[in-house]
């Protein structure tokens, strides 16, 4: 059946709302002693229309590109609903994006106006040849009245649009009535775990859809309360940002990750969308709190996650709680899984992963611990939100449902298959790689292998182009096999598979530095620096020991041979992780491909 979706556009929704609501609160920032400080809907309008007004002003039209180059603040949401409002179209940059591919982003969109977070963003453009960009607005800083492309700050910007409202209270209603589904939203750029960032068009139609969709799933009500850290750049924060709007609930915007867990317990969210790594911390915490803790403290988080565990297993079997079960697990909450739960507020009723694949053990522990996530799955090309797991019914293992009346086939090779109103119009400037993209019947080709099973819930088995088909002819999902590692091993930051056209598997790791810190202290490691620690035979005999339980778990042409432990994380700027976290294993390959050789030196045959 199809969903109903009462919008034309993003503005729509947003004045819909702000007329439904407007002195309800809608967002909040961090306060000068990081408690939140809240707008209402209508101070949120306010500035929104300023902001477009200005925008106008400053010459930006329909579906006209504008770049907003910053971390997740208030002041990102404010200048995309300007940007809206004044009918341009969103164009994202990631704030650890290198000058180089700023400027190419915001080239190739042909951007008339980019939002800086301060003069050290707005610096990573400067003395390159931008035709289209005529102004920089910054959010924090004074403007440079020396700079090439003229810069003004954010509330010059503001009073500018106020000033046109004044004269002109009817201009944001006008430009809003001619924005309809059809028409380009956002340019989203895929970090992409290959090659060059492609520009993803994005309409106002499927941004819509998605706020809609993700309250019909019951993700989001009204009397919910939302922690946004997620990156704004990355279609995922979009996403929510849909769905705040269309559902009315209050949301801390808060992009630094750092402060994320202090201020859990602050702010006491209802509500939290993560990427997998999020999560892995938390358990990693948590456990190794535990085994540090030893005695008395460790045998009952132990019992306490066996009998969760045991829980679980009969809700995914569908089965009923035997009563001893209950009056055990009732026990287990108050002396571990409570201090769990407070850690990330006490009042949490959702959270949701997505952006890369997340660990069913990891995912069975939350559950246990009754903070059940619900994993989802989409792409940059889909607008994020494409199947998720029910709250209620989650199936561990799976991504979910199709949300609202997202069509979805499994090809003939095990590709999936999506179509419907969230996917991309294409790739901007790319007709080739827009018409690969689509089978003949308008499908699009998502680059994953998956099932579906009889209630409509998929499973990922892996990227199509990261399965790795070893010298012997054996095809291997690293993903698949990191994420089971991730959860043997609580000191692991990132683990990366290599086998490609190899005679056997290796992997590359990291390890979480608070966690191995930890785990040296009261040893002579205790206080010495991360790359000293992580490259002793202490640390290697305790990584060997956790992939020795890896691969008693793995076919035979899976076992891991080697390992290596790497003497510092994956980064962003090198290369080697998107900023959504996913692994890009070419730059990996690329950074320790000396490492990777070492441990192949003398391979011959298939071990």
């Amino acid at each position: 059946m199809a969903l109903d979706v009462p919008y034309r556009s993003i503005p729509d929704m947003f004045l819909k709302r702000v007329a439904a609501t407007p002195d309800r609160h809608a967002f909040a920032h961090p306060g000068p002693d990081d408690s939140p400080v809240w707008l209402t809907w209508a101070q949120v309008s306010q500035r929104a229309k300023a902001i477009a007004a200005g925008l106008h002003g400053l010459g930006v039209g329909q579906e006209d590109p504008v770049a907003i180059l910053a971390n997740t603040r208030l002041e990102w949401v404010l200048a995309d609903f300007g940007i809206m409002c004044a009918s341009g179209a969103t164009t994202t940059v990631y704030p650890t994006t290198e000058p180089q591919d700023a400027t190419y982003i915001l080239a190739d969109s042909g951007s008339k106006v980019l939002f800086a977070e301060n003069p050290d963003q707005a610096a990573k453009i400067a003395g390159a040849e931008l035709p289209a960009l005529a102004h920089v607005v910054l959010f924090d800083g004074a403007s440079d009245p020396s700079a090439a492309v003229p810069q003004l700050t954010l509330a010059e910007l503001e009073e500018q649009g106020a000033g046109r409202l004044a004269e002109d209270p009817e201009l944001i209603d006008r430009l809003v009535a001619g924005i309809g589904p059809e028409h380009l939203a956002t340019l989203i750029y895929t970090s992409g775990t290959t090659g060059r960032p492609k520009g993803v068009e994005l309409l106002h139609g499927g941004w819509c859809w998605e706020g809609v969709a993700q309250e019909a799933m019951g993700l989001l009500r009204e009397d919910d309360l939302q922690y946004l850290w997620l990156p704004l750049s990355h279609s995922f924060g979009k996403t929510l940002l849909c769905g705040t709007t269309h559902v009315g609930m209050p949301t801390y915007v808060d992009g630094r990750v750092d402060k994320l867990v202090e201020l859990l317990s602050v702010v006491r969210p209802t509500l939290m969308c993560g990427a997998p790594r999020v999560f892995e911390k938390v358990y990693n915490k948590a456990v190794t709190t535990a085994r540090d803790a030893g005695g008395a403290k460790a045998k009952i988080f132990a019992w306490a996650v066996a009998v969760g565990k045991e829980k679980v297993a009969l809700e995914q079997a569908g089965k009923p709680l035997p009563g001893g079960l209950k009056l055990k697990y009732t026990v287990a909450e108050k002396l571990v899984f409570s201090k769990l739960q407070a850690r990330l507020g006490g009042q949490m009723r959702v959270l949701v992963s997505g952006a890369a694949p997340l660990s069913p053990d990891i995912a069975t522990f939350f559950a246990a611990a009754n903070l059940p996530i619900s994993e989802g799955y989409g792409l940059t090309e889909s607008s994020a939100g494409n199947f998720v797991n029910p709250p209620g019914a989650i199936r561990i293992g799976t991504v979910g449902k199709a949300m609202g009346d997202l069509e979805c086939r499994i090809d003939t090779d095990g590709e999936i298959l999506i179509k419907g109103r969230p996917v991309m119009r294409g790739y901007h400037n790319l007709p080739e790689e827009t018409s690969a993209a689509f089978t003949e019947d308008g499908f699009f080709r998502t680059g994953d292998i998956g099932s579906l099973d009889d209630d409509g819930y998929l499973r990922i088995t892996d990227r199509k182009k990261d399965l790795v088909k070893t010298s012997g002819g054996k095809y291997v999902a690293p993903s698949h096999i990191e994420g089971m590692f991730k959860a043997t091993c609580p000191y692991i930051s990132q683990a990366v598979v290599i086998g490609q056209a190899r005679n056997y598997c290796t992997m590359l790791v990291t390890l979480d530095p608070d966690a191995i810190a930890g785990w040296a202290a009261g040893t002579p490691l205790e206080g010495r620096p991360y790359a000293e620690i992580v490259a002793s035979p202490q640390a290697q005999a305790m990584v060997e020991e956790y992939v020795a339980q890896l691969n008693s778990k793995l076919n035979r042409w899976e076992t891991i041979k080697k390992v290596t432990i790497l003497p510092r994380d994956l980064t962003i700027e090198d290369g080697e992780i998107t900023p959504s976290l996913k692994i890009k294993r070419r730059g990996v390959e690329s950074s320790f491909a000396a490492e990777i050789d070492k441990m192949y030196e003398g391979s011959l045959a298939e071990i």
